[in-house]
């Protein structure tokens, strides 16, 4: 498994790469899988539908499934910040790539995602985890970097840049113990 962080502040377009990007690797014959960090309470159910009756009644677990879907849903009691290797660990091992929204803090291998108009400043000068810069201002960047300039509106681009630095992209899991 291949596994990439997307980098940025908000509105910057990680997003909208992402949901891009899966089907430019997929038509390259990659499976894709998705892992979003969010930053606040969410909800994926609706109000009076039996899995949701089934969580506000207390199951800790909620398994649906049917034969085009299954999706599991944990309650958790007490607030909980998984590692995106937690959250790795959970997915299925036959998936070509990963790509991972929101855990910029994460050690894994990232792009940053930055555009001149949102205003905030890059990441990579601090981060050595960023291996490329994906934006739609190249001329704009702060600072010179040695890392690859992708650009931002060329999703095709973008993948075929991953599938070509795939090996740098390899997870080991055994490298990142899950935390207690």
């Amino acid at each position: 498994m291949k596994v990439v962080g997307f980098a940025g502040y908000s509105g910057s377009g990680k997003t909208t790469l992402v949901e891009q990007l899966i089907p430019a690797l997929q038509l390259r014959g990659q499976r894709v899988s998705v892992i979003k960090h969010a930053h606040h309470r969410f909800d994926i159910d609706h109000p009076g539908k039996d899995t949701w009756r089934h969580r506000e009644a207390g199951a800790f677990e909620v398994l649906a499934a049917s034969p085009r879907r299954l999706v599991i849903m944990r309650e958790l009691r007490e607030r909980v910040e998984h590692s995106v290797h937690d959250l790795l660990a959970e997915l299925h091992p036959a998936v070509d790539w990963v790509l991972v929204e929101g855990f910029k803090e994460s050690d894994l291998p990232k792009i940053e995602v930055w555009r001149e108009a949102s205003g905030k400043p890059v990441r990579f000068p601090s981060d050595e985890r960023i291996v490329a810069i994906a934006t739609d201002s190249p001329m704009a960047l702060p600072e010179p970097t040695p890392r690859p300039v992708l650009d931002l509106n060329q999703p095709d681009d973008v993948a075929a840049w991953l599938l070509d630095n795939a090996e740098s992209f390899a997870y080991r899991a055994e490298r990142h113990p899950s935390t207690p």
